[in-house]
């Protein structure tokens, strides 16, 4: 019974059409002197007929359509049953399904990124359970405080939070990208100093060879970061003292060219592709319980987001190389 209100709401509009156009021939005949009433009711009757008939097939051929837009679905799977018979109800079936399958594509890419969140997020919390009983044990201790131990931990916090706002704003990048023209020699020197404490722990000397008016087109807070992951995990990965990380720049072909070479441990080939994937290890990692594997994915997505291009070399026992291809501004 629903179907069939739905439907006559459906069509009043053209049954009031019809029954004015029968009116309006009518009142043409009867101007025209043609004064007939018998014939006149006749054609009203066939009228009528014809209308209801009409309106019938139609009702008959729509009445799967109605009770299915009717019944409030229970799955996705009604939702997308095919019962429709006219153009027009298949051509809003067609939209629905295609509307469903871009509602599935954003609801995977919404969980992907809800179960990276909770998946780094419990790595960092573990991680940081570290530094924070480093810090508890040297507060115990008897004596002065060594402050020069605090401070590694405190920067070793501080790390960890920078990586975690990082990763929350990755999914809105676009609303807080800014690109403006940097030199370059400033912003890796600046990144350098902040982490010489690093340097000084891991007895790896920074080497800086790069022109002064070395400009390129970027987002410097985001560039910054990224350069900082690089020199973290050159530095973190180099095991032996006095060995040296160089950070150099290069005009070529419109583009600079950003290289950091270290003389670390290196980075096994079987590892090297998947460098980049979200929480990926690998042998490497495993060596040191402060690795989430999300440093290098970080860079990745932000360096493809701002345009320029990262490309990764590295040989066992000889280093990696990390360069950052920018358009020369």
């Amino acid at each position: 019974m629903e179907s069939v209100k739905l439907f006559l709401k459906d069509h009043s509009g053209y049954i009031v059409f019809d029954i004015f156009l029968v009116l309006f021939i009518l009142l043409l005949y009867w101007l025209d002197g043609f004064r007939n009433v018998d014939t006149a009711i006749y054609s009203i009757i066939i009228s009528l007929i014809l209308t209801i008939t009409f309106l019938c097939i139609r009702y008959i051929m729509q009445q799967s359509y109605y009770k299915k837009i009717l019944q409030l679905p229970k799955s996705m799977e009604d939702a997308l049953q095919k019962n429709a018979k006219t153009p027009e109800h298949i051509a809003t079936e067609k939209y629905i399904h295609e509307l469903y399958k871009i509602y599935q594509l954003e609801a995977q890419s919404l969980y992907a990124q809800q179960n990276r969140h909770l998946q780094f997020m419990n790595q960092w919390v573990h991680q940081m359970k570290t530094p924070i009983s480093v810090l508890e044990l040297l507060l115990q201790e008897d004596g002065e405080l060594d402050k020069v131990s605090v401070q590694e931990e405190v920067d070793r916090l501080k790390h960890g939070l920078e990586t975690v706002l990082m990763n929350a704003r990755l999914d809105t990048f676009e609303e807080d990208m800014k690109i403006e023209k940097v030199a370059l020699r400033p912003l890796v020197s600046a990144i350098v100093n902040e982490n010489k404490r690093l340097f000084i722990t891991n007895h790896v000397y920074p080497s800086i060879d790069i022109a002064e008016d070395c400009i390129v087109p970027t987002d410097p807070k985001w560039m910054k970061f990224i350069i900082g992951q690089f020199i973290t995990n050159a530095v973190k990965y180099t095991f032996e003292d006095g060995k040296k990380l160089y950070l150099s720049a290069v005009v070529k072909d419109k583009q600079v060219i950003l290289t950091i070479k270290d003389e670390g441990i290196g980075i096994p080939p079987s590892d090297l592709k998947r460098v980049t994937k979200a929480f990926f290890t690998g042998e490497n990692g495993r060596k040191t319980s402060e690795s989430t594997g999300m440093g290098l994915y970080l860079a990745k997505e932000v360096c493809d987001k701002l345009g320029h291009q990262l490309e990764i070399e590295s040989e066992v026992g000889q280093g990696t190389s990390i360069r950052v291809t920018f358009q020369h501004s």
